[in-house]
């Protein structure tokens, strides 16, 4: 998809096995190559979607909120309680 300069990425856990130092190198060049794409990104790592301008949120196969991630935490639904289980201690 990079190659053919595709419009739309699909990024499924695109750093789930990486440690954090790699991750951060891994998202800031991704973050150089979504820009101008529309990029749909799969993650259990809250940490990959901070930034996206929407946010999906998954239940049981349903979605259950939707918006960007200030106003979910703000919302202090499903995916506040996932960011703070994520976070806890850090």
């Amino acid at each position: 998809a990079l190659l053919k300069d595709a419009p739309i990425l699909l990024l499924d856990e695109a750093t789930s096995a990486l440690d954090t130092e790699s991750e951060r190198a891994v998202q800031t060049a991704l973050d150089t190559l979504m820009q101008g794409r529309t990029t749909i990104v799969v993650a259990h790592r809250l940490s990959t979607i901070e930034n996206a301008s929407r946010i999906v949120v998954l239940e049981s196969g349903r979605i259950v909120e939707v918006g960007p991630h200030r106003e979910l935490l703000a919302a202090n639904g499903a995916y506040a309680g996932l960011y703070r289980m994520q976070f806890a201690g850090t």
